[in-house]
């Protein structure tokens, strides 16, 4: 394909070379009237004669051969450092001798050159997907952020005043827990998000217990509908709530397929993971 600076594009390279082999312009005049170079002109209408008008589009300008090109046995043990130590150009050019320019292009050929794609824990690339269309698929799970005291807590008004916050909330509200001490409570957040649109559903509530979550599914998925969404499967960790026969039975009411992650594998539910992230940035401890 052509590029936005270019003089001639394929369609314009037809009829200047028309002009020359059927219509017996001259180099000169051809090229004049497409403002380019005689050169230029003499060209395509060379390759119009030999190809005919598949020789008016682009050709690659790879080289036919490489000599300076880095070795495959050297573009492993560029990956393996950047897969299994995060090693960046410098510092993988300096283990193995070479410059970090080089090792750059390896890792921008390979696709590895941010690190936001390759796994924290495996070191291997990132695989993302997302699913064809709304109500595909949607993540659940639930979060919990402690609550927070009157007057604010520890996160921004420091530990003794934060402390100080929470036994006058205690005195308020009279929860205490062990040996005495203010018990503020916790949040439990449910969250629903979709895993094509990313809109997103949230509650509040007491606890994470099965019958908690059934509710919480339920409204979420009679929400959705009302956006025009049909739920079709749900993916969740491997909690208790969603283990559980009544999650199942009441999936199976809602005629949705329940999705279970691989345990100790947060990452493929890291949809609803991140958006964790945002409600605690954003919304939830948010300096007003």
């Amino acid at each position: 394909m052509s590029h936005a600076n270019a003089a001639l594009t394929p369609r314009a390279r037809l009829r200047l070379a028309r002009l020359v082999v059927d219509r017996q312009w001259t180099y000169a005049a051809a090229a004049k009237m497409f403002m380019v170079a005689p050169r230029t002109a003499k060209k395509w209408a060379d390759r119009y004669r030999a190809e005919g008008v598949e020789g008016m589009t682009d050709r690659s300008s790879r080289p036919h051969s490489s000599p300076t090109r880095t070795s495959p046995d050297l573009v492993r043990r560029i990956v393996r450092l950047r897969w299994r130590q995060r090693l960046g150009p410098v510092q993988i050019a300096g283990r193995l001798g070479m410059q970090s320019s080089t090792v750059h292009a390896v890792l921008v050929r390979c696709r590895i050159n941010r690190l936001c794609r390759i796994d924290r824990v495996t070191g291997e690339p990132l695989r993302r997907y997302e699913h064809p269309h709304p109500g595909a698929m949607i993540h659940v799970d639930v979060t919990k952020f402690a609550n927070i005291p009157d007057g604010g807590g520890h996160r921004y008004l420091g530990r003794i005043q934060g402390k100080a916050n929470a036994r006058a909330t205690a005195h308020r509200t009279g929860q205490r827990g062990n040996h005495y001490r203010p018990a503020i409570g916790t949040a439990f957040v449910h969250t629903v998000i979709d895993d094509h649109s990313r809109l997103a559903y949230a509650e509040i509530c007491a606890d994470e217990k099965a019958a908690t979550a059934i509710g919480v599914l339920q409204r979420a998925v009679a929400w959705f509908a009302e956006h025009g969404i049909t739920v079709e499967r749900v993916l969740s960790d491997n909690g208790s709530c969603y283990r559980s026969y009544a999650w199942r039975d009441a999936c199976k009411d809602l005629a949705i397929t329940p999705k279970h992650t691989r345990p100790y594998r947060p990452q493929t539910n890291g949809k609803i993971e991140r958006f964790h992230r945002t409600l605690a940035d954003g919304w939830a401890y948010a300096r007003l």
